[in-house]
């Protein structure tokens, strides 16, 4: 999850945008979690860390913080374009970190108590392009699969699915239509023509005015309506 997030510095399509855990767990979560990124070293001379693109995005991303609610990181610097990995806890959906998508090194962290309601929230806002389950599970698992609609994802792991070509990559509704990778591609970006032949010695003559009620029993007859 730390690696998916704050690869390119979240600037990924598919990166995790924020995390929803248990409440039982959210403490331990936030704790590995830190300690995953100080053991990372995430820096630009480790070779395993970006500059956020431009500065506009750096002040886009600075508007999204709430300093109350930063658990860890949350420093940047402006010249250098380096914003580094944040978490922030006691976050909700009303948060203004949680009301675009956010493209960048910061990772809210949602606590739940029901499952129920945490599907319901999701299914509140646009279909996610990505949604990654983190379970051992079988009935969590098929009911979040179940009940939420994306364009792909995974289980117990987090951007991959997009480097098997074999698996169809793409959206639903906002986040995109469509998918592509080997045959999916080519029928993404092809079009079908729809094409109606007849021979020209026969033609039926029930569509033809006068419409008659001899002519619509035959046609639900053909169409095979009672």
């Amino acid at each position: 999850m730390i690696w998916a997030k704050f690869l390119n510095a979240g600037q990924t399509c598919v990166a995790p945008d924020y995390v929803l855990v248990h409440q039982s767990i959210e403490q331990r979560f936030l704790e590995m979690a830190k300690m995953e990124i100080e053991k990372e070293k995430f820096s630009i001379q480790n070779d395993n860390y970006v500059q956020i693109i431009n500065t506009k995005n750096i002040h886009r991303l600075v508007n999204l913080l709430d300093k109350e609610k930063i658990y860890y990181g949350g420093k940047y610097d402006e010249q250098s374009r380096i914003f580094e990995p944040t978490l922030m806890h006691h976050v909700t959906f009303d948060d203004k970190v949680m009301q675009e998508e956010i493209f960048g090194p910061i990772l809210p962290v949602i606590a739940y108590q029901s499952l129920d309601f945490a599907i319901a929230k999701i299914k509140e806002g646009e279909n996610p392009l990505a949604c990654y389950i983190f379970t051992s599970d079988q009935s969590i698992k098929n009911k979040i699969l179940n009940e939420i609609s994306f364009g792909g994802g995974a289980v117990n792991e987090a951007i991959m699915h997009m480097t098997n070509s074999k698996l169809p990559f793409g959206g639903v509704g906002e986040s995109g239509m469509g998918s592509y990778h080997g045959e999916n591609g080519f029928r993404t970006f092809s079009h079908y023509k729809s094409i109606l032949e007849k021979p020209t010695w026969f033609e039926l003559n029930l569509k033809y005015f006068p419409h008659t009620k001899a002519k619509l029993r035959w046609i639900k007859r053909l169409m095979g309506v009672k």
